[in-house]
């Protein structure tokens, strides 16, 4: 059994912050629906149909992934019957999520204010760039937008004339694990109130949040920080090193990771007393690295990782895809599994990483063909008869 099983919960997102969110809730077991429009269904279905490296059958990388363990109702939300169908699927939902920009849901008449006279103890979700409040709520916003706007792209990239992005878009990411965080917290209140409520999730607001300590430095010392590539303001050596064939990443943040790492890059310039603590490592970091990076550079990565890794000197390799995907942690840990098409065939993907003592079943069901569950999530949950649905698919309500 898995710890959502039971909740229910209509997925109206697209793109990345909220399918994201969806579907780490689809894989802790929620039965997620997506409802999509008519006609192409949600957007994110196109993303790299161009693209044949990119896609199987049918369907891009964003939507194989992004869609497992959903189950997908095709309702026309701009007609008064598909408004009445979705009201109908209100009575016996728990959650709603939806990335739409301000002002949508309203528009639709499916925001909270509405739905909770069906449902008071629906909780519903919005992800939105800016957040629904403030003067700059209806500012479009993206991933990229997001990072800049929040100040994480001015400390990233190796000096301040060229800010850069995080390589993973952490601006979508971030904002759709807050979204699963603020409905599993919404989803615990109303256990103890019996009453829902809406849960109002920024790009921005989580941004601001990650800074965590440095936004504390900055208020107190009134200095911006500059980007300081891969090193760090504190420790050193805690750095990207050239190996023979590559690059190893070192870690030291101890007196005592310092000492063993002495005793396997035997570099005698290094066991001068003045390095042995923090700050003597600190003001002396690029002689530090200079002199690292050459002897580092005379043997290959494997060589250091399996020499450093028995003294506990804290190391990784900088790993591409390929490698990280195939790594034998990766692959223990269950972080590679294959979910099927719904029309046959498998895809490798990343796996659900919040293993639990007592739920640890994992299941990954396909990502789902255009309303390939309106049939069953209309007769299982609005009670309508096969009658009703065929003429609701006659009047193009519904497909």
């Amino acid at each position: 059994m898995r710890p959502l099983e039971g909740i229910k919960i209509l997925d109206l997102t697209h793109m990345l912050a909220g399918p994201y969110a969806g579907m780490v809730l689809a894989d802790l077991g929620a039965e997620t629906i997506k409802i999509e429009p008519l006609g192409t269904g949600e957007m994110t279905r196109s993303l790299l149909l161009n693209q044949d490296q990119y896609k199987f059958k049918d369907m891009g990388a964003y939507f194989l992934t992004l869609n497992r363990n959903k189950k997908s109702v095709a309702i026309d939300l701009k007609s008064q019957s598909g408004l009445k169908v979705f009201y109908d699927l209100i009575k016996n939902i728990d959650v709603v999520l939806n990335n739409f920009s301000v002002g949508v849901i309203e528009k639709l008449k499916i925001d909270y204010k509405s739905l909770k006279t069906i449902n008071p103890r629906l909780i519903t979700c919005s992800i939105t760039g800016f957040g629904e409040t403030g003067p700059n709520s209806k500012h479009p916003s993206y991933d990229q937008i997001a990072q800049a706007y929040g100040g994480g792209m001015s400390i990233t990239g190796k000096d301040s004339s060229q800010p850069v992005r995080a390589g993973i878009p952490i601006g979508d990411l971030a904002g759709g694990l807050f979204g699963v965080i603020g409905i599993l917290s919404s989803l615990i209140a109303r256990d103890k109130t019996g009453q829902g409520q809406h849960v109002d999730i920024s790009l921005l607001d989580v941004q601001i949040s990650l800074l965590n300590y440095m936004a504390t430095m900055q208020i107190l010392s009134g200095d911006d920080p500059e980007p300081i590539g891969n090193a760090h303001f504190v420790h050193v050596p805690y750095n990207t090193f050239t190996t023979k064939d590559g690059f190893i990443v070192i870690a030291v943040i101890t007196n005592e990771f310092w000492y063993s790492l002495l005793e396997v890059v035997k570099i005698d310039k290094l066991r001068d007393p003045k390095y042995s603590e923090q700050k003597g490592r600190l003001s002396n970091q690029l002689f530090i690295e200079h002199l690292l990076n050459k002897k580092l550079s005379e043997q290959t990565t494997a060589y250091w990782l399996k020499k450093l890794s028995a003294a506990r000197v804290p190391c990784a390799p900088v790993n591409k895809f390929s490698d990280a995907l195939s790594d034998e942690q990766v692959l223990h840990r269950n972080m590679v599994v294959e979910v099927f098409h719904p029309e046959g065939g498998s895809v490798n993907m990343p796996g659900n990483p919040v293993k639990l003592s007592q739920n640890s079943e994992e299941i990954f069901t396909p990502p789902p063909l255009l309303g390939q569950h309106t049939q069953e999530i209309l007769e299982s949950l609005n009670g309508y008869t096969k009658e009703q649905i065929e003429s609701l698919i006659e009047e193009g309500v519904i497909s």
